[in-house]
This record gives structure tokens, C-alpha cells and sequence, in this order.
């Protein structure tokens, strides 16, 4: 496991402990209540854990392990801890009968075992879960387009309001969002990694969403990896691009580097979940319960993804660590790195 830290020279949080606690308190009320009101959702309870083999936990890049174990009143039965809650919120839209144009939220709760810990990555995620029901006719660029135009809003407003509860942090993201397509940025720098070339981007922009994420580029390679089953990274789109998902990036002025805040897309319809599950050769979970749900017509078309709390907090607060806005768990040698340079964990 890699733990590596990069120490911003000189390095002082601008906010102590306490007010730190204070200022992510407030930070995550008026991002939920903006969010909320700007694209029309209604908060809902969330789990914790489902149960194994059902199709509803996120598989992330195939990959990681969930944390699962036995249930002793259901005859061991076995359940995991959730990675996100990609496809359980399309199944609690169904469930809720919730209209198009409407949709929910909840606060999210992970543990990721297998996560490289660095300044930005820790065991413990929270994010926003979001999901909004669709017309078939918004399955489109400009539709998505519109959809990060309203949350990079709700980003701008919380910032701005929290300059005002506290001064000393100046508001630092652009006026607008850049969007960009992760095949561009491969044609312009095609010598540098996909980390790298965000890097450029949104130094250069501020803040971008890179259009078209999970699918592989003209050189055969991902920009990053996405699940086959939620995100839509291969419906045609405009002049051969393809994809109606991205992420949220901006720059990062504390660690000087580019800063994802957001993951979200369209999500995809059966024509789309049978092309990518064959691409991804997972053709076999095309017969889990949620899966058949959907190629059967059962869910809603539609929108979603996930926006990370401690990241957004981390990013507001001008924070060097993660682990100034969550309480973690950390090795030995970060703690110790982080008390020599100043960096107070929670």
C-alpha cells in the first residue's frame, strides 16, 4: 500500500481544529440544501450494507474488495459493505415512484480496504449520492451539460458563502466550468498520463469536466476506469465522441495538482449496459436481480453520481490531508509525517 504525502512548503491550515469542526458542519448544510433545491431532490435514507450477489453494490473499477460479512439470523447469508450507491438509488427511484425531473439524495458512507492512503485518499468515503429521473429525450450531451452547469453553481454559491462566515478563505474556483473531452485531452498531450494531463487542464481552466470517461481512447487506453453497469461511457455523441458521463476537476492551489470533486453521468439504458458488459467481459452479471430489472424495462432512465463531502470540505477549507476534515484511520509514518509539518488530523 502506498502512502505517500506530498507537504506543501510552509504549510499552516487557516482555520484551527475548532473552527475547523464549525466550518465543515456548515460547509455540508448549505451544499446539501443548495444542491437539493437547485436540481429538485429530496433526501432519503440510505444503507449501509446490501447483500452479496444482487447486483446492487458498486463494482468500481472490478477490482476492489468489498468489506462483506455472514448475517447469523439469515442462514450466513452474506452481505457487503457499500462501495457507492450507483444502482441502489435507480432501484429507490422505482420504488418511490418519484416523477421525471425529481429525484434524491442521501449521504453515503464507505469503507474502501484496498485504497492507496494519500493526501486525498483515506478507508472512510462520504459523499452526496444523488440520482434524478429523466425523460428518454434527455439522454444527451447538452442535457449533462446543463446538469454540471447546475452543480459547479452550487459549488460556486457554497464557496462564496463561506467566505462570508469566514473571510480568510477567498473564494478561488472560476466563474464558469470548462468542459472537455478526455479524447482531446489525450490528442494534446499524448506523452503524459491521464493524471497528467488533467493536471494541465485544470491549472490552465480552474475548473473542467472531462466528458467521456470508462471507454477506451483512440490510443487503447481508459482516461480512468468506470463500472460497465451505471455510467453511460459509449453511447455516440457529437463529431465521434463518445459518452454521457465525466468528472468534476479543479485546481488544487494547496497541493498544487488537479482535484476531482465530482463523478456523475447518464446512466445507461439496456442497449448500452449490454454493449458495455460485453466490452468489459462481465456478460455474466447481465442475470443478477438488478440487472434484469433494467434490461427488462423496470427502472427509470436516469442522472446521477457522486460528490465527495471530505473532498469538497477539503477543497473549501484549504486543507493539505484529508484527514483534516474526516476522522480516519492512518499508519504510523503518516501520522508522524503529518505532526512534524504541521498537518493536524482528526
Amino acid at each position: 500500500m502506498s502512502n505517500f504525502l506530498f507537504i506543501p512548503a510552509q504549510y499552516k491550515s487557516i482555520l484551527d481544529p475548532n473552527r475547523t469542526e464549525k466550518a465543515i458542519k456548515f460547509t455540508k448544510d448549505v451544499f446539501e440544501n443548495q444542491l437539493s433545491a437547485e436540481l429538485r431532490l429530496r433526501r432519503v435514507t440510505a444503507p449501509l450494507f446490501v447483500i452479496k450477489g444482487t447486483g446492487i453494490n458498486d463494482d468500481l473499477n472490478g477490482v476492489e474488495r468489498p468489506v462483506s460479512f455472514p448475517i447469523k439470523c439469515m442462514q450466513e447469508t452474506q452481505a457487503e459493505i457499500v462501495h457507492s450507491l450507483a444502482k441502489w438509488k435507480r432501484w429507490n427511484l422505482k420504488k418511490l415512484q418519484i416523477p421525471e425531473g425529481f429525484g434524491l439524495y442521501t449521504d453515503m458512507n464507505a469503507i474502501r480496504p484496498d485504497e492507496d492512503l494519500d493526501n486525498i485518499h483515506s478507508l472512510y468515503v462520504d459523499q452526496w449520492d444523488w440520482e434524478r429521473v429523466i425523460a428518454p429525450e434527455e439522454r444527451n450531451l447538452d442535457f449533462l451539460k446543463r446538469m454540471v452547469h447546475k452543480i459547479y453553481s452550487v459549488m460556486k454559491r457554497t464557496e462564496y458563502l463561506l467566505f462570508e462566515e469566514y473571510p480568510e478563505l477567498i473564494p478561488q474556483l472560476p466563474d464558469k466550468i470548462t468542459f472537455i473531452q478526455a479524447q482531446d485531452l489525450q490528442d494534446q498531450y499524448p506523452d503524459l498520463s491521464s493524471k497528467e494531463r488533467e493536471d494541465r487542464a485544470a491549472k490552465e481552466f480552474g475548473a473542467i469536466f472531462i466528458i467521456g470517461i470508462g471507454g477506451a481512447l483512440a490510443n487503447g487506453e481508459k482516461h480512468d476506469g468506470r463500472a460497465p453497469d451505471y455510467d453511460d461511457w459509449t453511447t455516440p455523441t457529437e463529431s465521434n465522441y463518445k459518452g454521457l458521463n465525466g468528472d468534476i476537476v479543479v485546481w488544487n492551489s494547496v497541493l498544487q495538482r488537479s482535484f476531482e470533486l465530482s463523478s456523475m453521468g447518464i446512466r445507461v439504458n439496456p442497449t448500452a449496459l449490454q454493449n458495455q458488459l460485453t466490452i468489459a467481459g462481465c456478460e455474466d452479471r447481465a442475470n443478477l436481480m438488478w440487472h434484469q430489472m433494467l434490461l427488462n424495462g423496470e427502472l427509470p432512465q436516469t442522472i446521477g453520481g457522486g460528490i465527495g463531502q471530505s473532498r469538497l470540505c477539503m477543497f473549501f477549507l484549504r486543507k493539505a490531508h484529508i484527514g483534516e476534515v474526516q476522522s480516519s484511520i492512518w499508519p504510523d509514518q503518516v501520522l508522524q509525517t503529518c505532526a512534524e509539518n504541521k498537518i493536524i488530523l482528526l
